[in-house]
């Protein structure tokens, strides 16, 4: 059974503003980056096709966003509107509409200084495809099944037991996959000089 599993990505463009006729703040950004690579526990390399999260905007009318991958911080969800994503170019574009809360407000004033400026997202991958022929491994995801998108303050590799669980089952049968591949390697190499 596929786990859940987060990534974490700096982002340049996250900007917050007030909305208009609300008392509530907007933050926008990209919780995801196209082809950008990404090293997962200095074990594989993994990127994040464009159309990866196609289906599950289209299909899953219920996803969230969220503070620090915390369900109980909620800001806001696309079932009732007050979350908005889309895949453009660059990535998985999302704006959120702030709810009037206290961890909202603290999060804006966060944002502002400075102190808080990367996004994340929980996914299952559900299409993804391995190149065992580069070092380290390279992971490509085609498409996802799209839970949540989370503002974080610090990675999320870093900040949840869950993620470092999953990292370790991949990391054993990426390894695994590799020396089978060094192996396959050195047998065609021998075999060439024969």
């Amino acid at each position: 059974m596929a786990k859940r599993v987060t990534r974490t990505f700096d982002i340049t463009n996250l900007d917050t503003r007030d909305a208009i006729d609300s008392e509530s703040n907007v933050i926008s950004g990209y919780a995801a980056v196209f082809n950008s690579k990404t090293s997962i526990c200095d074990f594989f390399d993994e990127v994040i096709a464009p159309g990866a999260f196609a289906r599950a905007i289209s299909e899953n009318n219920d996803i969230r966003a969220l503070f620090n991958h915390n369900w109980d911080n909620v800001l806001g969800r696309t079932k009732n509107g007050t979350l908005h994503l889309e895949e453009d170019d660059r990535g998985l574009k999302f704006e959120v509409e702030l709810p009037n809360t206290t961890i909202a407000r603290d999060l804006v004033e966060s944002m502002k200084r400075g102190d808080i400026n990367q996004c994340s997202f929980g996914f299952i991958p559900t299409i993804e495809e391995w190149d065992y022929n580069v070092e380290p491994a390279l992971r490509t995801i085609q498409e996802v099944e799209l839970f949540e998108i989370s503002v974080v303050s610090i990675p999320a590799y870093d900040d949840t037991e869950a993620s470092l669980v999953r990292s370790k089952e991949i990391d054993e049968e990426t390894e695994q996959r590799i020396k089978m591949i060094k192996q396959i390697n050195q047998l065609l190499e021998a075999n060439k000089h024969e």
